[in-house]
């Protein structure tokens, strides 16, 4: 046990490495591709895999702090209780599912919703098991996704933000019954971890490549954060949000993101968006965690960057991942929204298991009964 474990530190301190990200924040977005004789994004690293965008906060901890950090919360024994009201019971999450309108969100915990827009059903960053780590070792989430890997239901298309281990369970993946059907879209580098899963139908994208079926488009899109779930592959796969449409309806999801001038960009060439659902967890330390998470008055800047109308908060109330209260995140999620002018009433978080049905013609939205 004690080898595991070391095992498991030293993958994650490996990982954490990677929040050092490019120091020349000051370059060219695009850098020029001699061979090809166009642009090379500049998110594509000529020393190979992915960095972030210039305009992102840098880390502004040690390696020794980042270890220090690392070890106090691999080996926590603070035990996390949610409050009673935070988890819907099992029969009221499914009545609320199968009462779901289209569009609307269900929350399975941390970043995995069951989002329905187009007459068509969206599974983001399936992570249903109880740890966030290689051989059942890692943090663990302390309330219970309302659904197990076998129980999802078939859905059209599978999104992943990234591939660490709290956004992409290999057991969810393996376990998932409709490999077969169902469309898997992915950032650059993560489509092979689901070939070899036995997923027929799946499509890779670099940032601002879109996939469209029947009504329904979805547009890979920048975000702000890092890649790896091992010791040597550090950015080798990119990371991305996610832009779901129809004819009438737009959401966008944030995957796993820190604040950066990106959104602007998202807001300008994509948005306005309906609904914006973004993370808002696991953001202290902050000389640690702001080149990799937004702090909840950083989401609504995001949120109000993207054009977003409203924003749920997802990446909290889970897993603990870090050392904030984990009940703070809703609490200054609205707050911001009220100082910063967005509204306190567009700011929500919902219960795990419960389902948001998106409003028609700008009218509120409303859970599920």
């Amino acid at each position: 046990m004690i080898r595991r474990r070391t095992l498991v530190l030293l993958t994650l301190f490996a990982a954490s490495l990677a929040v050092v990200w490019d120091a020349d924040i000051n370059s060219q977005s695009l850098k020029g591709d001699p061979e090809l004789g166009k642009p090379t994004p500049y998110h594509h690293d000529p020393a190979g895999g992915f960095r972030n965008l210039p305009g992102v906060q840098q880390r502004r901890a040690s390696n020794g702090e980042m270890s220090q950090f690392i070890k106090d919360e691999l080996f926590s024994s603070n035990p996390v209780v949610a409050p009673d009201d935070h988890v819907l019971p099992k029969g009221d999450a499914l009545q609320q599912m199968a009462a779901a309108s289209n569009p609307s969100v269900t929350w399975l915990g941390h970043a995995s919703f069951i989002v329905r827009i187009a007459d068509k059903t969206i599974l983001t960053d399936p992570f249903i098991g109880n740890t966030a780590g290689p051989m059942g070792i890692g943090p663990k989430r302390y309330v219970a996704s309302p659904l197990t890997a076998d129980e999802l239901p078939e859905v059209d298309v599978i999104v992943v933000s990234h591939d660490h281990y709290d956004h992409l369970d290999a057991h969810a993946i393996n376990n998932y019954r409709f490999k077969k059907t169902t469309q898997v879209v992915v950032p650059l580098g993560l489509g092979r971890f689901f070939e070899k899963r036995g997923y027929p139908n799946v499509v890779e994208h670099d940032w601002w490549d879109s996939w469209e079926r029947d009504g329904l488009t979805v547009t890979t899109l920048p975000a702000v954060h890092f890649s790896g779930r091992g010791l040597f592959d550090r950015n080798k796969t990119l990371w991305a949000s996610f832009a779901f449409r129809s004819e009438r309806e737009s959401i966008w999801f944030s995957g796993d993101t820190a604040a950066g001038e990106v959104f602007k960009e998202i807001g300008k060439r994509e948005g306005p968006f309906d609904l914006a659902l973004v993370a808002i967890g696991a953001y202290e330390p902050r000389p640690i965690m702001r080149s990799i998470h937004a702090s909840p008055e950083e989401a609504i800047q995001i949120a109000r960057e993207v054009g977003a109308k409203r924003a749920i908060g997802m990446h909290w109330g889970t897993i603990r991942l870090t050392p904030e209260d984990a009940f703070e995140p809703p609490v200054r999620f609205k707050r911001a929204a009220k100082q910063q002018g967005y509204g306190e009433e567009n700011a929500s978080t919902l219960k795990i298991g419960e389902t948001f049905n998106l409003p028609h013609d700008n009218q509120p939205g409303v859970a599920t009964p």
